[in-house]
């Protein structure tokens, strides 16, 4: 099973573990978490690998290297996907990792080949993501136990249902000394790679993300009875704000900073009272901390001044924090000449603007990147969607990254 095709087969029977039906929707220690599971680990056996899932339910599969107890070439991208999700985000690097280690049963490699289907990279359930990686690597919070799904029910109670043992969680972690590196594929979910007409591409380095909560507060008062002079109005205060972010991040061109606001909450939400208060969400990236922190310290300035002018007060509440992550040189010239051996002899190089299990691997480990075309560059939507052309290239590509990796470890 190591052709595109058979490749796109396994997303389609991913597509059947789904909690809502004809729409996909797998979320973390779920039935249909441990559905998608089962099939990774009958396909990881099939491919020649020991397999097993480990204690933050991730789902794990082991061939030893030429000697037993070589440190580990790790590949992977996750299991889980967001509400009414397409097929590809995650899963088909699952799939290509399964399929590349079935390709590879006879090499003889310097170190043990691991597949892994992380259980929870979305946060879709818990809102926090990264939760099968964070814990591979070696970064579980304690805090984390108390995260509540929309139903009322806790991360550890969730735990304790799907069969796994809270106080075990720490057993999933993987020491420095036990990876060689890590290696995922994963779809572009941007349209950079379709508009240069290529297949595939290496990822520098995944944006780091800052998440805000703006408060803008004003006055509420009686819509008919206030005169324009007199109000304070927080939504049409936080209006300007939305804009002025929208602007300054598009000024930074295709290259520079990515700004989201993504939600937006008014009190009293009364159709004849002046807004007294906009809470609204804002989602910072950019290629490096450095850029990005500068781009909020100008934001922050100018809605302030903003605020002023109207008589409004700015309230800032920082709840998220994750620094970008650089992929490894020496795994991204694996990358590169993966893309090489397919006949694109100038790979291009993209930085990811979207999070991925690798953020958390990078913590503990050496990460690389391959990209792989996408319709539209559309992603979180059933309309996903990549050429069965593309897979193929991104097999061979992947598959040749792997020994190019071995090259260098025997070259040390």
């Amino acid at each position: 099973m190591t052709t595109a095709r058979e490749v796109l087969d396994r997303c389609a029977q991913l597509d059947r573990a789904t909690s809502d039906p004809p729409r996909l929707e797998r979320v973390h220690l779920s039935a249909e978490h441990a559905a998608a599971n089962a099939l990774a680990a009958a396909w990881m056996e099939q491919a020649g690998l020991r397999s097993w899932q480990d204690a933050a339910g991730n789902q794990c599969g082991r061939r030893e290297g030429r000697t037993p107890g070589l440190p580990a070439l790790l590949l992977g991208s996750h299991l889980d996907t967001v509400p009414d999700a397409g097929s590809y985000d995650g899963m088909l690097g699952v799939v290509i990792a399964i399929a590349v280690a079935e390709r590879l049963r006879d090499a003889d490699l310097p170190f043990a080949l691991e597949v892994i289907g992380f259980s929870d990279e979305e946060g879709t359930r818990f809102g926090t993501a990264l939760l099968g990686s964070a814990a591979v690597a070696g970064h579980w919070r304690d805090e984390w136990w108390d995260l509540r799904d929309r139903d009322g029910v806790t991360l550890h109670q969730a735990f304790t249902k799907f069969g796994l043992d809270p106080r075990r969680v720490g057993e999933a972690a993987r020491a420095p000394e036990d990876l060689v590196g890590y290696l995922e594929a994963h779809i572009e979910q941007g349209p950079f790679l379709e508009a240069a007409d290529r297949s595939l591409g290496y990822v520098t380095t995944i944006a780091g993300a800052r998440r805000f909560r703006l408060s803008v507060i004003g006055e509420a008062r009686h819509a008919g009875g206030t005169p324009y002079p007199r109000r304070r109005d927080a939504l049409v205060g936080a209006s300007e704000a939305i804009t002025t972010i929208e602007r300054m991040a598009r000024a930074t061109g295709d290259q520079g900073c990515i700004a989201t606001v993504g939600r937006i909450e008014v009190q009293p939400g009364a159709v004849n009272v002046i807004p007294g208060r906009a809470d609204l969400s804002l989602d910072l990236r950019a290629a490096t901390d450095a850029e990005r922190d500068a781009m909020w310290d100008a934001m922050r300035a100018e809605i302030e001044l903003l605020c002023a002018a109207r008589g409004l007060r700015l309230e800032v509440v920082e709840h998220h924090t994750a620094p970008a992550v650089p992929c490894a040189p020496w795994l991204q010239e694996a990358v590169c000449d993966g893309i090489r051996s397919t006949g694109d002899d100038d790979p291009m190089g993209l930085w990811s603007r979207a999070g991925h299990d690798a953020m958390a691997i990078g913590l503990t480990t050496d990460v690389g990147m391959l990209f792989v075309r996408c319709h539209d560059g559309i992603s979180h939507h059933p309309d996903e969607d990549v050429r069965e052309y593309d897979v193929a290239a991104a097999l061979d590509a992947f598959e040749a990254a792997v020994l190019r990796v071995a090259a260098a470890v025997e070259a040390r």
